[in-house]
């Protein structure tokens, strides 16, 4: 039995009970249909998101996972289905009403040459400004916050062009901080970072899930990664969810297999107890 049938998180099932979900947490989809011009890159989608926990997205390449993130930001209009906010349809609210409630990391920001790290954490907190309430004690105190939390306060000076990749990263998280909303959105936040640098990205929003009770949705393409910092893991494929739940229930050899075509034997990792996928000797060779 694969995880969808045991969960029935599957495209074209139990959609009564994935809009109710919808409608309970902070954000979630049901009956997305996802379209890029002629290119429909995913039909009847339902994401349930859980709240106050980290939800990453896994799967193969061009299966639909950064679409589906790009459709929970409201930076993509689904031509079917919905995505609620708050128990909203998101394309009801306005501009700064989403960005009150959500942020979003993109996998590429770009930012203006020379800013400093200080000037664009301060961004964060364009949603809060209003013509008759400018910058306030609050807004700097946010920004102080969301730079000491990320460990970026010593950095706060510097031009973002100077820092490294991981620094950035920091930064730009510190950013998303400031804007001081309850789900957070990262597309693949670790890319371009070793391992090391991976790793603090990770624990970093991990943190900030624990002790801020942030809902964090993240595209991850690093299996074990997101076996260790998800509590929940929706894995997709060509635009469908396959499989969804905690990650010791979801990352089983026959996932693997299935999702990525790849032949693994899946254990328990001796550091973390969470699922530890290595892959067979000439595991794509095979049927």
């Amino acid at each position: 039995m694969t995880a969808e049938t045991e969960t029935g998180t599957g495209t074209g099932t139990g959609t009564a009970g994935t809009e109710a979900e919808a409608e309970a947490a902070r954000i979630g989809a049901a009956g997305l249909r996802l379209e890029y011009g002629d290119h429909v890159v995913a039909r009847d989608l339902d994401l349930s998101i859980p709240d106050g926990k980290v939800t990453v997205l896994v799967g193969p390449n061009a299966c639909g996972k950064s679409t589906a993130l790009r459709a929970l930001a409201r930076l993509l209009k689904p031509a079917a289905g919905s995505v609620l906010l708050d128990g909203r349809d998101i394309a009801a609210l306005g501009a700064r009403d989403v960005a009150l409630r959500l942020a979003l990391l993109p996998q590429s920001p770009a930012a203006p040459d020379g800013i400093t790290v200080r000037d664009l954490v301060a961004r964060g907190r364009t949603p809060h400004q209003r013509w008759w309430r400018q910058w306030s004690a609050a807004d700097e105190e946010a920004v102080d916050a969301a730079l000491a939390a990320t460990g970026a306060a010593a950095l706060a000076e510097r031009s973002l062009d100077e820092l490294s990749g991981g620094q950035r990263q920091r930064v730009w998280i510190a950013m998303a901080l400031a804007q001081d909303t309850g789900v957070l959105l990262l597309d693949e936040p670790t890319t371009y970072l070793d391992l090391a640098h991976q790793v603090d990205v990770l624990e970093l929003v991990a943190r900030l899930n624990r002790e801020r009770g942030r809902t964090v949705v993240m595209v991850l393409h690093e299996l074990n990664l997101a076996c260790r910092y998800a509590d929940h893991v929706i894995a997709m494929r060509d635009g469908a969810v396959a499989a969804a739940g905690p990650p010791a229930e979801v990352i089983t050899p026959e996932l693997v297999r299935e999702v990525f075509g790849l032949r693994a034997a899946v254990i328990t990792c001796p550091v973390a107890g969470t699922p530890l996928v290595i892959p067979e000797l000439d595991a794509r060779s095979a049927p």
